[in-house]
């Protein structure tokens, strides 16, 4: 640093340092993580909380104690509580399993469960995760559901006849009907997620199956539109809301995996960079824009944190001030609401449990955020008296179960 700085200066650098640390503690201070395994989860092993509406909601997945196969649940977090969904496997089936992948506001929850004859079917419930009814598939064995809106409207992917390939699939309204979505040319076809007006994000082989490309469709899943790439072979799309902004991954020039962000329609993807590593990958979007991820960190590549991306910027959930002092690592969001709420796991005392993290919507907190503060350059201190010293960073759904 230069030596010959005047008082003044030295003032102004430590005086903005004291601001920036202060206004980054204050803005941060409206956020609270909750572990959901231990509060609604009595006699549950390990947790997993995949989805959140807008009600306050969550679906997800629990390991019950002494038992390896994975259940399906349905969390109020303003009402009934805790409530168990319902399965497709006969009570004496010996290995059964259920997985809840996405919720829609009035409770309908959708994901795949062993039916009685073995395999895994997609799957609705009513409102309020009450009652399960089997989706079937495309004539092959297995399905799996991975999204729905608010009309009940399911997509995900199925086993076409003869099951060496799978396809994406939507339904009409209300679940009915089930039908194929078809291809951008390969033979590999999956559906992510869905937005209110049943457009379609998701993934495709290209013609000779030499690469995956994510895409998007019209309104009620009509056309399929390659979104391309950021530069790479393949990219994966994960999310969408209901402006058609749609989130995922692509590889780039130099074979790296980062998360995008589109524009509108899926227009302009956009490189959400990472969080100062090679790798990253945003699993959903909100209907405000806000995006959730996982990304390697500056210093270890193959280290995953959990961000959450707004305004342009891109925190590090595990560095959080109150997850750090919860005792939490490890954290992998899966899904946000419209309210800023955030839904996953982590590890806690040695357990993967779920959790609840809310705070997102704090506005401040985003636009205020710096990761490290940093004494400035005399150089910068023009940008700093302009108003621009509190510099933010650029760095940088869920989880799809894939069928056997």
């Amino acid at each position: 640093m230069n030596q010959n700085f005047s008082k003044f200066k030295q003032r102004i650098a430590g005086f903005t340092l004291f601001t920036t640390i202060l206004i980054s503690a204050n803005a941060s201070a409206e956020w609270s993580i909750v572990n959901l395994g231990a509060s609604y989860l009595s006699g549950a092993g390990d947790s997993d909380a995949l989805a959140i509406n807008n009600s306050g909601q969550v679906a997800g997945v629990f390991t019950p104690k002494y038992s390896e196969n994975p259940k399906a649940f349905l969390i109020d977090l303003d009402g009934e509580g805790f409530t168990t969904l319902g399965t497709l496997s006969d009570p004496g089936t010996a290995f059964p399993t259920d997985f809840a992948t996405e919720i829609n506001d009035s409770g309908q929850v959708v994901g795949f469960s062993r039916t009685v004859g073995g395999r895994d079917h997609a799957f609705i419930t009513g409102p309020n995760g009450v009652g399960i009814i089997d989706l079937g598939t495309l004539g092959g064995l297995d399905s799996a559901a991975y999204g729905v809106n608010n009309s009940g409207q399911v997509v995900g992917e199925s086993y076409m006849p003869g099951n060496t390939s799978r396809h994406a699939f939507i339904t009409g309204p209300n679940s009915i009907g089930m039908t194929d979505l078809g291809t951008l040319g390969g033979t590999y076809s999956g559906a992510g997620g869905i937005n209110d007006s049943g457009q379609v994000a998701g993934n495709s082989s290209i013609s000779g199956d030499t690469a995956t490309h994510a895409f998007i469709t019209g309104p009620n899943g009509i056309g399929m539109t390659d979104l391309g790439t950021l530069g790479g072979t393949h990219s994966f799309a994960s999310g969408i809301n209901n402006f058609g902004q749609v989130v995922g991954a692509s590889t780039t020039v130099d074979g790296n995996r980062h998360a995008f962000i589109t524009g509108s329609n899926g227009e302009d993807m956009t490189d959400l960079g990472t969080m100062g590593a090679d790798f990253s990958f945003a699993f959903d979007i909100n209907n405000l824009g806000q995006a959730i991820g996982i990304a390697g960190f500056d210093g270890c590549s193959y280290c995953e944190n959990s961000f959450v991306y707004s305004d342009g910027v891109m925190v590090n959930l595990s560095k959080l001030d109150e997850v750090i002092s919860s005792g939490w690592t490890h954290l992998l969001a899966r899904d946000i609401n419209d309210h800023g709420q955030i839904v996953g796991y982590g590890i806690l005392h040695g357990v993967t449990q779920a959790f609840l993290l809310s705070g997102a919507d704090d506005k401040d907190f985003f636009r205020n955020y710096v990761e490290t503060p940093m004494i400035p350059e005399p150089q910068t201190y023009a940008m700093l008296l302009a108003g621009l010293g509190l510099l933010g960073f650029m760095a940088q759904r869920r989880k799809k179960f894939n069928l056997s």
